[in-house]
């Protein structure tokens, strides 16, 4: 049996969900997934253990101060366990360890890649970018930017922009906030960090020549996904570029995927029966985008871009 990623979850989908629906069996499977992310990053040579408990091990406060928004109100999906971390993305434990879960998540896409297969997913990406888009852009919005590492991989590619990165988690933002600090030194330009829901970032209208969302849909109820779109439009100027890179729901390794490593997934991302059964084409369309091209840009990725056309 495999999984289906049809527009409505598949039996076998069902079935894990009905798994997980068992707090013990999902507590099970999301412990499960977690070491298996750990031995594999250490295997590859990753210090997982050591690189976390060093960065716990600093004082935050100045960069958590420094991009924390006490106002913001979080809206009720963003609160839900997220990738085995019961506390979601709000925590210092989940925020020092992003880094080293993409490095371990990453590695098996290539198999010949192993430890850099988390920057050639990037570099795959921005490889789309460099074929469809102008190389002159010069106000970008990374939403769902983390705790960096998809910002800088925007700014090395567009290197005299002005990058904002969006995100929810004030403990992903202050851990980029010290991460850029490193960046700075080797010649790229501070980001600009703003906390706030990407669907309502605030951000002045018509004022962002790309809005990029680098795997950030599949942990998105399809409601919030929708919104996002309607506001990269609202912030994006006439004829810029919304660009979206993500899971392919209908590459072979997603749809041949074997039932326990679907059950270890699903335990880590709740929302994924909801991206499966998203069309994504359509949610753009709808959104008012221009669909320009989805390209697969490694065996399991796909990368969308739409122009936003409106005069």
């Amino acid at each position: 049996m495999t999984v289906s990623t049809a527009s409505q979850p598949g039996l076998a989908s069902r079935l894990v969900s009905g798994f997980l629906a068992v707090k013990p069996l999902f507590n099970l499977a999301k412990h499960q997934a977690r070491q298996m992310m750990i031995d594999r990053a250490e295997k590859l040579g990753v210090p997982w253990r050591q690189q976390a408990e060093t960065l716990l091990s600093r004082n935050w406060d100045n960069e958590f101060t420094q991009v924390h928004n006490p106002q913001l109100n979080y809206p009720e999906y963003y609160l839900r366990p997220f990738h085995a971390y019961d506390e979601g993305n709000l925590s210092w434990k989940a925020a020092v360890e992003v880094e080293v879960a993409a490095y371990a998540v990453h590695a098996k896409i290539w198999p010949e890649a192993g430890v850099e297969g988390d920057n050639r997913l990037r570099q795959s990406y921005n490889e789309v970018l460099q074929a469809h888009l102008p190389t002159n852009l010069q106000d970008i919005a990374d939403l769902g930017c983390s705790v960096g590492m998809s910002t800088l991989a925007l700014q090395q590619l567009y290197p005299q922009a002005k990058i904002t990165g969006v995100d929810l988690s004030p403990y992903f933002l202050a851990v980029a906030q010290y991460n850029s600090q490193k960046w700075q030194q080797q010649g790229y330009p501070l980001p600009t960090w703003v906390h706030a829901p990407a669907e309502a970032t605030n951000l002045p209208e018509n004022s962002f020549d790309l809005v990029s969302l680098c795997l950030v849909c599949h942990e998105l109820p399809r409601v919030a996904t929708q919104q996002i779109f309607q506001e990269a439009r609202r912030i994006l100027r006439p004829g810029g570029y919304l660009a979206i890179m993500d899971m392919n729901p209908n590459s072979e390794v997603i749809t041949r995927m074997p039932p326990f490593v679907f059950t270890l997934l699903k335990s880590t991302e709740p929302y994924l029966d909801e991206y499966f059964s998203l069309n994504l084409e359509q949610a753009l369309t709808d959104a008012g985008f221009q669909l320009l091209t989805v390209t697969c840009n490694s065996p399991r990725h796909r990368t969308v871009i739409a122009l936003n056309s409106h005069q």
